[in-house]
């Protein structure tokens, strides 16, 4: 995100003086970003959030928890809405976020606590009744665009939020991380900045060196990840557009064994996806292939057990003594510094 500006929406309770603001800020240096401290009042958070955005024209519009039903909001713009709290009210009704709440992070105000009453709960309600508004009257290729510029992303062990179902209901993009409602270091770089990534090589219209990686080598003898092939993805995925190559069965026709093999398929198929959703998470997100065919991806290199003779990747044979292991790997692409 060189160069742009990113907005960040922060949740209930907190401030622009998150932990999140500061992993931003570590993680893209070379961007601007812009993180307000909301007041408690959501029609008054709303009008900031809007005046801020026809000021700004941030590129990338990050929300969390409450922030991201804020964001969900602020149509016109690529959004991440990070367990976003669509019904804020009955969150804080169900989780005892009534009555003195103490700030989680410092104000510039200087204010440290607030009071939620019945009024206050029944404006978040009213708030929340506003999602997904925008896209009313949106029909074709303009619902499509709207749809497309936003990314839910929930995390797995999440007890104090559940919109998933919902937000699928309007939006197609959406996952889960590993994490909990309250972002860390590791949910935060493992699951939401692979996706900043993919939003500022769309925007930027920018093609990636792309690497296909056969899952068989990501596993060990025990199927769980084999030696470093964690921290392979996760170096290869900053300067390459890695895409997880699975088998799929030839079987066709309707005889009894293609109709046995095609269940083997789906699940085959699902083991695969349970597999990657629990090792390598986001970047595996519709990032994962399906083919018997190898030797006909079109790319830039193929890193596989299977040797199918010509390729049209430069292939990697994985397990042969020049790349026997992932730190092989690892050795070979510091190498080539992104080419």
């Amino acid at each position: 995100m060189k160069g742009k500006t990113v907005l960040y929406v922060h949740g209930f309770g907190s401030s622009g003086q998150s932990g999140t603001v500061t992993r931003l800020r570590t993680v893209m240096p070379n961007a601007r970003v812009i993180a307000p401290d909301l007041s408690v009042h959501p029609v008054e958070a709303m009008a900031l959030l809007h005046e801020l955005c026809e000021k700004e024209k941030p590129n990338l519009i990050l929300g969390t928890s409450m922030g991201g039903m804020y964001t969900e909001q602020l149509y016109g713009f690529d959004r991440i809405c990070m367990n976003p709290a669509l019904c804020i009210a009955d969150t804080m009704q169900q989780h005892g976020m009534t009555g003195t709440q103490t700030f989680q992070n410092p104000r510039q105000d200087g204010v440290q606590q607030f009071y939620v009453d019945k009024a206050l709960v029944k404006e978040y309600r009213q708030a929340s009744e506003h999602r997904f508004s925008g896209l009313a009257g949106l029909s074709g290729e303009a619902l499509d665009a709207e749809r497309g510029r936003i990314v839910g992303l929930f995390g797995d062990r999440d007890d104090l939020v559940d919109t998933f179902d919902m937000f699928c209901e309007h939006y197609p993009l959406a996952t889960h991380f590993h994490g909990e409602h309250r972002m860390d270091d590791r949910s935060f770089m493992h699951g939401v900045l692979p996706v900043i990534r993919w939003i500022d090589d769309r925007q930027e219209k920018r093609e990636r060196p792309i690497i296909y990686i056969g899952i068989e080598t990501l596993k060990d003898a025990y199927e769980k990840p084999a030696s470093s092939s964690q921290k392979a993805v996760r170096m290869l995925i900053e300067d390459y557009q890695v895409y997880f190559v699975a088998d799929e069965s030839e079987a066709s026709g309707q005889t009894a064994k293609a109709v046995i093999d095609q269940t083997n398929k789906r699940t085959n198929d699902e083991t695969t996806r349970q597999w990657l959703e629990e090792y390598i998470s986001v970047p595996a997100w519709r990032h994962t292939i399906y083919t018997p065919r190898r030797d006909l991806l079109y790319g830039d290199y193929l890193i596989s057990r299977k040797k199918e003779g010509d390729t049209m990747a430069t292939l990697l044979h994985f397990g042969s003594d020049t790349f026997k292991t992932w730190e092989d790997i690892i050795e070979y692409f510091s190498r080539l510094g992104g080419q």
